[in-house]
């Protein structure tokens, strides 16, 4: 673990009222740091579908957390990253803090692009969030007894967006992490019939796992309004993750925060007694 914390900077966490930023945001806070806590909505507008935003943003802030929408890998977001690096450096901003896509080839070339302005850059790659099955899109099949996902059997160390958070603010606050990529994973691969078993246990009720094909999990993506061309795109993405190449484990955790990351059971555990 590095040294030489500073938390009386001022920090942009876009994106911050998604899973890991609004966690980011908080522990920030709470630190004493100067949070701009960036969304559509907020105090601190910020947009990625609006250029404009990004700027406004980032003038005089010390660090920034980069959580990018939709993902790394989608269409735009070289250049996006090309261009938010540049008014990065051009407004002052010394340090970012990248979350990106364990695995994800076309995320790469975003992450160099984001490395060409400059900035003092620390890579994180996560693998799948345990709170996908308390947050967002998944929640609701898990709170009806289904998680429909095409994961095959395919194991996936999920790590805690607790985690996650925790390693994001040592990079945004402590020195030695300019130029390193980090990648985080949980303690244990788990397949999604594993996972249903684990929030069955801490549930006290039956969830089980209903596999899927890549086209099958599209048409139940648009169902629920995502656009056909996204939606594709997306349970693509999905697909090419869980082939089975992300099921190691890494020591990514322990490097940063020197403890061992958090197992899903106890992640299941603290949720379901919530």
């Amino acid at each position: 673990m590095t040294t030489n914390t500073n938390t009386t900077q001022t920090v942009l966490v876009t994106s911050a009222t998604g899973k890991t930023g609004r966690r980011v945001a908080e522990r920030l806070a709470a630190r004493g740091a100067s949070v701009r806590a960036g969304s559509r909505s907020g105090t601190t507008r910020f947009d990625w579908e609006d250029t404009t935003t990004w700027a406004p943003a980032l003038k005089g802030a010390d660090a920034a957390y980069v959580n990018y929408y939709p993902d790394l890998a989608a269409p735009g977001a070289v250049e996006a990253m090309r261009t938010f690096g540049r008014l990065a450096v051009a407004n002052g901003v010394r340090r970012l803090t990248l979350l990106s896509g364990r695995g994800e080839p076309e995320a790469v070339g975003a992450e160099e692009a984001l490395r060409e302005s400059g900035v003092e850059l620390a890579v994180v790659r996560a693998s799948f969030f345990a709170q996908n099955f308390t947050e967002g899109a998944m929640a609701e099949g898990v709170a009806a007894g289904t998680i429909a996902f095409p994961a095959g059997d395919t194991a996936e160390p999920f790590v805690d967006a607790e985690d996650l958070a925790e390693v994001i603010i040592e990079t945004l606050t402590r020195d030695g992490h300019a130029g390193l990529v980090h990648e985080l994973t949980g303690p244990r691969p788990l397949t999604f019939a594993e996972v249903a078993a684990e929030i069955s246990r801490a549930s006290g009720r039956e969830v089980v796992y209903a596999p899927m094909s890549e086209g099958e999990y599209a048409a139940l993506l648009e169902r629920f309004g995502l656009p056909a061309p996204e939606a594709q795109w997306l349970s693509a993405l999905f697909c090419m993750l869980l082939d089975g190449h992300n099921a190691s484990v890494t020591d990514g955790v322990k490097r940063v925060l020197g403890r061992e990351p958090r197992d899903f059971s106890l992640f299941a555990a603290e949720a379901w007694s919530a």
